[in-house]
């Protein structure tokens, strides 16, 4: 086994998964805000795009089946560039919420593909004790890609449109860049990645194979002791966030006549790509940290509390209504430091459910969970939000974060 250092394909990898995640759910809420969709037709339209991660373990079965998880990886993600190329070459067009709603589903279909992918090649690259130690790097360096685009890209759509004046030729522009990024991250990780003993390609594979491989996997899945509190626990630990991520932004960019606060899309961009990124990088590492010296069990409640208190600071947001934008920072700040923190123990515990003999797999069908938990309250929270407010809504989330504390309780952790 050929073994670069760790540090030159994880923060690359699980950046290239994170960069077209946050394309597809908070970069095109930006954007059809901009272009004046609704707040209920962003939220239900663009949480329908989770569903490729939802059913992507339907699927997971051939990533472990057919070629090397390595080949999956690149592969993927030349094809998620050329999704982005084709949202930046139909956003100019009369019929662009259509056509660029298609393109998005293309990235999400094939970044969900990648995720089963990368994340069976990070648990096969490394051993268990790196695995656990780099937990906080790469769920880091996911958050910095989601950071990076709906921050600092979000920055330059803002300046574009303050430059140039044309909105959907500035989004025309970012898209390209991404797509420009994607394919130079494919080149990237097509020669840099490790090649593991254990990651290749089976021979004699049959449909029937297929099939019985593919019946053994969620069959093994479900009868894993405490399955019945683990769902719940992956269903519910983002319940808060689901919501919140949806509207963030447009209660940022809102004006003041319907509860938002009214700053420019540049300004939601410096919040999110400057304060957000060392907030979280900070909260991130030192979950990872956290969890590599004391275990997931001791670091689970107040991982559990700290990605959902920090929701507070939106709702404080929505009553004071601040128009000091250090003040603004700093609460978007403390959010993401608390979901930098807070979703490390998440990841920890879905990786340590999937431990056996398909654990790729099952990997998936948790974070296919996960998804699920995102979209169902996703797709409501743009209706809920104009039906009571912004005041009100937050308030909302923060009622949605108590059902994941009456789970844990009764999970059952290895560490």
């Amino acid at each position: 086994m050929r073994k670069p250092n760790p540090w030159t394909w994880i923060p690359s990898l699980y950046f290239a998964e994170g960069l077209p995640y946050v394309a597809v759910m908070t970069v095109s809420v930006i954007m059809y805000k901009n272009l004046d969709i609704s707040n209920t037709d962003i939220a239900f339209y663009t949480s329908w795009l989770y569903l490729p991660w939802v059913i992507k373990p339907l699927w997971s079965p051939f990533v472990d089946l057919i070629k090397t998880k390595r080949w999956w990886v690149y592969t993927m993600q030349l094809l998620t560039g050329g999704g982005m190329a084709g949202i930046a070459f139909t956003i100019p067009m009369d019929f662009f919420f259509q056509a660029t709603l298609a393109f998005f589903w293309l990235m999400a279909f094939s970044s969900a593909t990648h995720d089963i992918a990368a994340d069976g090649f990070y648990m096969l690259g490394l051993s268990e004790e790196n695995q656990a130690f780099f937990i906080g790097i790469r769920n880091t360096f996911y958050r910095f890609a989601m950071l990076t685009g709906q921050g600092l890209l979000v920055m330059l759509a803002g300046f574009l449109e303050k430059t140039t004046e044309r909105i959907p030729f500035s989004w025309s522009i970012v898209f390209f860049i991404l797509a420009g990024v994607f394919t130079g991250l494919a080149l990237w990780h097509k020669f840099i990645l490790p090649r593991p003993i254990s990651d290749v390609q089976r021979t004699g594979i049959k449909p029937q194979t297929i099939l019985t491989e593919f019946g053994k996997t969620f069959a093994g899945f479900f009868q894993k002791k405490g399955i019945v509190a683990a769902l719940l626990f992956m269903l519910t630990y983002r319940l808060g966030e689901s919501q919140l991520v949806k509207l963030a932004s447009p209660f940022l960019l809102d004006k003041h006549g319907v509860g938002g606060l009214e700053l420019e899309t540049a300004q939601v961009g410096f919040a999110y790509g400057a304060v957000g990124v060392i907030s979280l990088l900070f909260g991130g590492i030192l979950g990872g940290i956290a969890i590599s010296a004391s275990g997931l069990k001791k670091c689970l409640w107040p991982m559990a509390l700290a990605i959902s208190l920090p929701n507070l600071a939106y709702l404080y947001m929505a009553y004071a209504l601040p128009e000091n934008i250090y003040i603004i920072n700093a609460c978007v700040g403390i959010e993401q430091f608390g979901y930098g923190y807070g979703f490390t123990a998440y990841t920890m515990y879905l990786m340590l459910f999937s431990n056996g003999e398909y654990k790729t797999s099952h990997y998936a069908i948790c974070t296919g969970f996960m998804a699920l938990g995102m979209m169902l309250p996703g797709m409501a929270s743009g209706w809920i939000q104009e039906m009571i407010g912004y005041q009100y809504f937050f308030i909302w989330v923060m009622i949605c974060c108590i059902p994941a504390f009456l789970t844990i309780p009764f999970l059952k952790i290895r560490e």
